[in-house]
């Protein structure tokens, strides 16, 4: 069976268990206490050296970072609706899954991290750069109703849940109609699951 290493209040395991609940697989959640610092133990870095959650099993495919697990789950188990095989297609989707792991993640999930974890950094920059990254976004879903193609694709699961949980970073959307629709649309999909702050 599928095993999801998951922190419930991860944005990064949520893309992921999104992903799986609206795929319909059954698959194991395997909670790990990072307040208790079991991403550091030798057990769980032979799993993941980078000590970070999520990390999925699948048979003998272990995977960690949440936008590799999306590729995976959406080639294996989605069809090509999730990701396309037309390279220009998967090329685009794949420029999203990068704004998610940098814009987004150093704007508005260091942020959220910021207040919830108690990080350390310059949360006036990491928010003047968060309200950016909603700008771009706001600006592209002006003329569109998903991140690429005409239906929500793994870009749109990598990019929701910190710019969904963007209160929890101090973030307002309300400047941001477009971005606020398009969240809308993705807690009306078929199988969507929420996590708190959402």
């Amino acid at each position: 069976m599928i095993q999801l290493y998951d922190f419930v209040l991860s944005g990064n395991c949520h893309k992921v268990r999104l992903l799986l609940s609206i795929l319909n697989l059954d698959y194991e959640s395997v909670p790990v206490n990072l307040k208790a610092g079991e991403h550091k133990t030798e057990r769980f870095l032979q799993l993941n050296p980078c000590g970070q959650v999520p990390v999925f099993v699948d048979g003998d495919v272990i995977l960690r970072d949440s936008q590799a697990i999306l590729v995976y789950l959406a080639r294996r188990y989605g069809g090509e609706d999730w990701l396309p095989l037309e390279l220009e297609a998967i090329a685009k989707i794949m420029q999203w899954l990068s704004f998610a792991a940098n814009e987004i993640a150093n704007s508005l999930a260091a942020a959220r991290r910021y207040f919830i974890f108690k990080g350390q950094l310059d949360i006036d920059l990491t928010q003047q750069k968060a309200y950016q990254v909603l700008q771009i976004l706001d600006r592209h879903l002006t003329n569109n109703q998903w991140l690429e193609s005409s239906h929500p694709t793994i870009a749109d699961l990598a990019c929701f849940p910190y710019v969904g949980l963007a209160a929890d970073a101090k973030v307002a959307l309300d400047n941001y109609p477009h971005v606020i629709a398009w969240c809308d649309r993705i807690k009306r999909l078929p199988g969507y699951v929420s996590m708190p702050g959402l």
